[in-house]
């Protein structure tokens, strides 16, 4: 652990792995999260910050078994993360004792690799091994360790595992086809995802966006950014329902896509994925995304490494797009987008708080390099719109699309990275699916804030509802209060109600984000938006 820098533990523990964790070496942090969800939401975000693999512990069929959506949520996240699952003692597992588990097939595919070692002596190598693993390939690896594995004697010259790997996609050798693509196109747009989300990625796919003179779109439902969306060639988020892309894609004669697959929806629709005679090139270190891609051309590899290859090519060397046409055409993504991108200049004037009320404030009070972490379905859209990411990791979110990410997410990404300033937007039905994380963030005094956006209901489902002319057999939860809770968690909670207040509220809070003192958390009472666009 302490070769491959894992030194601190995410774990909500069992019997299972007293023996582990009993009489710990001091320079082992040992981090209690209360719920399986929250430890590897906790941990992802601690992992996606600093790229490297952060260690979890878990209790046998239980712990895995609440774990599995998180472990989901962090493989396409590219959260790598070495999860240690406790299991019965071996020498009586063929009878199937209690809490002895069936646990290789638990997490079903999510895992990037399950290793089970053979002997107690395997253990050490096997979570070497797996972290290598998730440190090359960007995912959650789980290590099964009967519970008297720990106590068994080990050899120090018995290694089955390489004690340090290096590992680089570099740029094929071959980029002739891809840069002839790219040179043959007319009018090209880029299309950036996740796997772009670094200071190389930006800068380099900026070079390339200029010199092509090349809008760029944000991947739909993207887990971070992958181009700073301040830029004049930033085009917005790209439409998940197929006819709405094919409209804003209408005339593009290639589309590049850098750091995610082509192209992830969300409502089935018949029809093409692009326009006819849009071909699609893909960039991306991840080989199924590659894979599953409709492409006409697909390259593995690091997209920083191939973008700067392309900007150096000599096909492309002499391409340049003259300056009257390097701007973004006249593309819109849909209503939502379109509300949003002037919305942030309206004044309001309604007595009720919305979320246009509390994107605007934070678009105004929140540093640049803020790290914005989302869970508010109903209004992801506009706060995409209206909190743009300026720097990379300025967004972060649950690409996988289910709830209870976000909040231990931020608190893993605060402990990662103390010197950025963290704050989560999350709804209140979101915030319950993990608001036990609230309790570590304020046991171990971090400084997360919590934007929670109270509208009393899963407006998100509302909507859907409505776009089907049906029913809904779920209630609204006005009388939920996420504040109370996380007070009881021992957190510093703010209620807002009124503009004034919120202003006031989030100026201070938005003063204070690189000061010690704990998780704070502001409950804004907010109507349901009814905008809301997939």
């Amino acid at each position: 652990m302490r070769r491959q820098d894992m030194t601190t533990i995410f774990s909500n523990p069992g019997s299972t792995e007293v023996a582990f964790l009993v009489d710990l070496p001091d320079d082992l942090d040992f981090v209690l999260a209360l719920h399986e969800g929250s430890v590897v939401g906790m941990a992802s975000g601690w992992a996606i910050a600093r790229r490297e693999p952060a260690f979890v512990l878990l209790h046998t069929t239980a712990g895995l078994g609440n774990a599995v959506g998180a472990i989901a949520t962090a493989r396409v996240n590219r959260a790598p993360m070495v999860i240690v699952v406790g299991q019965q003692d071996r020498r009586h597992l063929a009878l199937e004792p209690f809490l002895a588990g069936r646990l290789d097939g638990l997490a079903g595919e999510y895992p990037l690799d399950v290793l089970s070692p053979v002997r107690a002596q395997d253990v050490p190598s096997a979570v070497e091994r797996a972290a290598h693993r998730a440190r090359t390939d960007q995912g959650p690896v789980l290590v099964i360790v009967p519970m008297d594995d720990w106590e068994a004697p080990y050899d120090p010259a018995d290694v089955s595992a390489a004690r340090e790997v290096q590992a680089s996609r570099s740029a094929p050798v071959d980029l002739d086809p891809l840069a002839a693509l790219v040179a043959s196109s007319g009018r090209t747009a880029i299309l950036a995802g996740a796997g772009n989300d670094d200071a190389e990625g930006w800068r380099s796919l900026t070079s390339l966006a200029e010199r092509l003179g090349a809008p760029v779109w944000q991947e739909p439902f993207g887990a971070r950014a992958g181009f700073p969306q301040d830029h004049p060639l930033f085009a917005g988020h790209l439409p998940a329902e197929r006819a709405r892309a094919r409209e804003v894609l209408e005339g593009i004669e290639l589309l590049l896509v850098v750091g995610a697959a082509a192209i992830r929806q969300y409502p089935y629709a018949e029809g093409r994925l692009v326009p006819e005679g849009t071909r699609i090139a893909v960039i991306t270190a991840d080989p199924q995304e590659a894979y599953r891609s409709p492409a006409d051309l697909a390259v593995i590899a690091t997209p920083s490494v191939v973008v700067e290859a392309l900007l150096n090519h000599p096909v492309l060397a002499a391409v340049s797009v003259p300056p009257h046409t390097q701007a973004v055409p006249a593309l819109s993504a849909g209503p939502v987008a379109g509300h949003a991108l002037h919305v942030a200049h309206l004044v309001a004037h309604h007595d009720a708080l919305t979320a246009t009320d509390v994107f605007r404030t934070l678009a105004d009070v929140l540093p640049r390099h803020t790290v914005l972490v989302e869970e508010s379905p109903s209004s992801r859209g506009l706060l995409q719109a209206m909190l743009p990411a300026r720097e990379p990791l300025g967004f972060v979110s649950a690409a996988m699309g289910g709830l209870g990410f976000a909040m231990p997410a931020s608190i893993g990404l605060k402990m990662a990275m103390p010197e950025r300033p963290v704050v989560a937007v999350i709804g209140d039905g979101s915030a319950m699916y993990a608001i036990q994380s609230l309790w570590t963030a304020a046991r171990e005094d971090i400084g997360v804030l919590c934007v929670v956006m109270a509208n009393g209901g899963y407006a998100v489902m509302d909507r859907l509802a409505e776009r089907v002319d049906g029913k809904p057999p779920w209630p609204s939860f006005p009388e939920l209060s996420v504040g109370r809770v996380a007070e009881a968690l021992g957190c510093r909670v703010v209620r807002v109600e009124d503009h004034t207040r919120l202003e006031s509220t989030l100026a201070a809070a938005a003063e204070r984000l690189d000061e010690p003192g704990g998780p704070l958390v502001v409950e804004v009472t907010v109507a349901q938006d009814s905008h809301f666009a997939p």
